[in-house]
């Protein structure tokens, strides 16, 4: 029996692909029909009135959001406005770290033999894991500080390349700082949680931010180019 239960499950490699796209399905019609934004103001409303036990609720929802790819702008602005800057910062930054190794576990675990036998015959893909696989930090450090690269796909992404675990975890930790203190300040600034919008700032933080969004972008894709090119040279 054990062995007829083995061979049902090697003949089914679907499955996990299968639920995985289906779980997404379910969350993108659930993001349509429901103003996901709305549900998170209320959800930092009890956060606010609950003490530790909402700081706890909050790292668990951002985490449960970054799995989800759910957009967690107005909860990282909305720490801000509950916790304050320095506790904010620190909360975000533990939730977003949290939430970031839980997709990249996710997307090595449960999906990585999938996409790998997808772009098996992709020899510029193969470059770039080898690539990060050499400068794992380097890369995913970068690609942290660039809002050009989306934060929920880059989880599930670099777990899909042969970066460290422990390359991976501390250098999104850090790459993530400098944007957490700066939308946290933000929310802070806010003061209620009813003020809080989900554009960006205005005045000079907001082409503060442009103007660092520009130039780690820049750093990034001229970083990446080269070292992707010397990559796939090699390989071939």
């Amino acid at each position: 029996m054990g062995g007829t239960g083995g061979a049902e499950k090697a003949g089914r490699p679907w499955r996990k692909p299968a639920v995985a796209a289906g779980l997404v399905a379910v969350v993108a019609a659930a993001f349509v029909v429901f103003d996901v934004q709305d549900a998170f103001r209320e959800a930092l409303a009890w956060i606010d009135r609950h003490g530790a036990a909402g700081m706890a609720a909050f790292v668990a929802l951002y985490v449960l959001a970054t799995v989800l790819f759910l957009p967690g702008s107005v909860l990282t602005l909305g720490a801000g406005a509950v916790f304050g800057l320095v506790q904010g910062a620190v909360v975000v930054s533990v939730a977003s770290t949290l939430g970031a190794t839980a997709a990249f576990l996710v997307g090595r675990y449960l999906a990585r033999g999938w996409v790998a036998r997808k772009v098996s015959g992709n020899d510029r893909f193969q470059a770039i894991d080898d690539a990060v696989a050499r400068e794992g930090w380097k890369i995913v450090g970068l690609t942290r500080l660039s809002p050009v690269f989306p934060f929920n796909l880059l989880n599930y992404a670099y777990g899909l390349t042969r970066v460290s675990f422990r390359d991976y975890l501390l250098a999104s930790w850090v790459g993530m700082m400098p944007g957490t203190v700066m939308y946290v300040y933000i929310g802070s600034l806010a003061g209620n949680l009813a003020s809080l919008g989900t554009g960006a700032p205005a005045g000079p933080a907001r082409w503060a931010i442009r103007i660092l969004g520009l130039v780690a972008t820049v750093g990034v894709t001229v970083y990446v180019t080269r070292i992707a090119r010397a990559a796939l040279a090699k390989r071939v």
